[in-house]
């Protein structure tokens, strides 16, 4: 009976005597190669890659003197053959292994240097379907998979960030790798490959219209290990999916310590938050604190704006998130760094505004470049013990036109503008959400409550406190509007906004006591409109 390749345990040293190099991605390939051929490594290369190798003067053989076989097919068919395969995957310490390789001419591979066609680019540039497919790599993954596979003989190099690790490690084991460093490598390989796989798997699947697939794969590239999670017993890290949207995933840091679980966390929902305001219109500020807006405001500057929104929650916008619609200048930098401030996240920043934030060493400051799009579709995904849930992002947005008024009294232009104002912020807002608004600004936020009531009375008693902190007589809430993210389910909630002065109501509608709570609307003279759009957020 044969003695199976599984029996033979993985030696640890192994040396590297031949490298098949065979990338599209040719960022520091020369210098890499050359450092291989130095070190007595024998190179083997296709195509495009053989001849830059060759024009960089250095000694290279094509794939076809392994395989005996051209290159066909405008290159799909050239390392699909067992001269390659068979020297990627055979078990050196098999007897059976070793004389295949010698009855059939085929040589070993100790190295794998490949990387894919750049299918995962060629989406965002927007290709056709016809070129996007035919940017997905099939002799590259097989290459991959076999050689990392077979990491017991074989160091699959699929990054050029990991020319150098390998380079140093031929030198520090005298031509010879490691087996835990070829394993890592394995490691990185099939991570690689798993995600080329999902890309390729989720565009084919949104191309034949299936939106709900049989099987659902994500992935994500590390951009950085953070500290902790959540709480410091939490291990955490941040990954990037390559979405070509403006936030705290592609954001340039220009300063500040480094960013926390919860620093992106919050800092993420503050800009999509501002993101809902067209900049071209009006300045807007929305100052979060865990995840909830304390204070958001419009205005005909990003200075104006911020004190708005500061005015709503002074105390809870301590040690908040400050995001920006617009360029941050140097009035709302003087503003902004008056108080203690996590992060502040803006498109822009002039010159003079960094130079003052700069005298605040430990805020975080990001520059996005652009601001994300509020209707542009995207998956929300989150985790449940032995699953996770998706989601389309809520892109939904109600104007005046969508609006039903169903009280006796209409809102005014004023109280209309408010309205919607208050509703884009509380599509924001943790459920069971209330909001009130007066002048494009929060003058109270409820969030994230189990009773709508209870969400409504704790927004006005911070109003209230706001009010006494500026030494004001009266809260902002005397003459405000109010949204609610989901309808009231009975008139408690509303008679609850009104007490606290609130004169127009924006809601969902759709309660079985629809017509009670229209009746106590017109009972107390409010106006109130519906929007037969629900905006949870949980």
């Amino acid at each position: 009976m044969a003695v199976t390749a599984n029996a033979f345990s993985a030696p640890d040293r192994v040396p590297a005597r031949r490298a098949l190099i065979s990338v599209f991605d040719k960022n520091g390939l020369l210098p890499f190669a050359k450092a291989l051929a130095e070190r007595g490594i024998e190179l083997v290369s296709t195509g495009g890659t053989r001849r830059a190798l060759q024009e960089a003067g250095l000694e290279v053989k094509d794939v076809s003197e392994l395989t005996g076989f051209p290159e066909v097919m405008d290159g799909r068919v050239k390392t699909l053959h067992p001269g390659v395969h068979g020297g990627l995957l055979a078990v050196r310490a098999d007897p059976a292994h070793a004389k295949a390789m010698e009855e059939n001419g085929l040589l070993p591979i100790d190295l794998l240097v490949v990387n894919l066609y750049p299918f995962e680019e060629t989406l965002k540039a927007g290709a056709d379907f016809a070129t996007s497919l035919e940017n997905i790599d099939i002799g590259g993954p097989a290459m991959i998979r076999a050689g990392a596979k077979n990491h017991a003989y074989v160091s699959v190099v699929t990054d050029p960030a990991d020319y150098d690790g390998v380079i140093a490690e031929l030198d520090t084991g005298e031509g010879t790798t490691s087996l835990s460093f070829r394993r890592a490598l394995a490691a990185r390989a099939y991570q690689r490959t798993a995600a080329y796989d999902a890309a390729v798997s989720t565009w084919l699947a949104g191309e034949a219209g299936e939106t709900v697939p049989l099987i659902k794969t994500f992935s994500g590239r590390l951009a950085q290990t953070l500290r902790y999670g959540e709480n410091p017993h939490q291990s955490a890290a941040f990954y990037v999916t390559g979405e070509a949207r403006p936030g705290v995933a592609s954001a340039r840091q220009i300063q500040g310590k480094e960013l926390s679980y919860n620093n992106l966390n919050d800092t993420d929902a503050a800009f999509e938050l501002v993101g809902e305001f067209d900049p071209s219109k009006s300045a807007a500020v929305a100052i979060i604190k865990h995840a909830n807006p304390c204070g958001v405001a419009e205005g005909p500057s990003i200075r104006e704006a911020y004190l708005k929104a500061l005015a709503c929650d002074p105390v809870s916008a301590f040690g908040g998130i400050v995001a920006m619609n617009r360029r941050l200048d140097r009035a709302a930098a003087e503003e902004i760094v008056k108080i203690f401030t996590e992060v502040v996240i803006a498109p822009e920043a002039d010159e003079e505004a960094l130079a003052i934030m700069a005298g605040k060493k430990n805020l975080r400051l990001l520059l996005t470049g652009g601001l994300p799009d509020p209707v542009a579709p995207a998956l929300n995904v989150r985790s449940v013990a032995g699953g996770f849930l998706v989601q389309s992002r809520d892109t939904g947005a109600v104007s005046e036109a969508d609006l039903k008024v169903v009280t006796k009294r209409a809102p005014s232009a004023q109280e209309m503008a408010d309205l919607l104002f208050a509703f884009r912020v509380a599509k924001h807002v943790k459920s069971n959400a209330i909001v009130y608004a007066k002048d494009g600004a929060t003058v109270g936020v409820g969030a994230g409550q189990m009773s709508r009531v209870d969400s409504a009375r704790i927004a006005a008693l911070k109003a209230r406190d706001a009010a006494e902190a500026a030494g004001l007589a009266d809260p902002a809430t005397l003459g405000s509007v109010v949204a609610s993210d989901a309808f009231f389910p009975f008139a408690d909630g509303l008679l609850a906004t009104v007490e606290a002065g609130a004169t127009a109501v924006i809601q969902p509608g759709g309660s079985m006591r629809d017509d009670e709570v229209i009746k106590a609307a017109d009972e107390k003279g409010i106006a109130m409109v519906f929007t037969g759009l629900r905006h949870f957020r949980h």
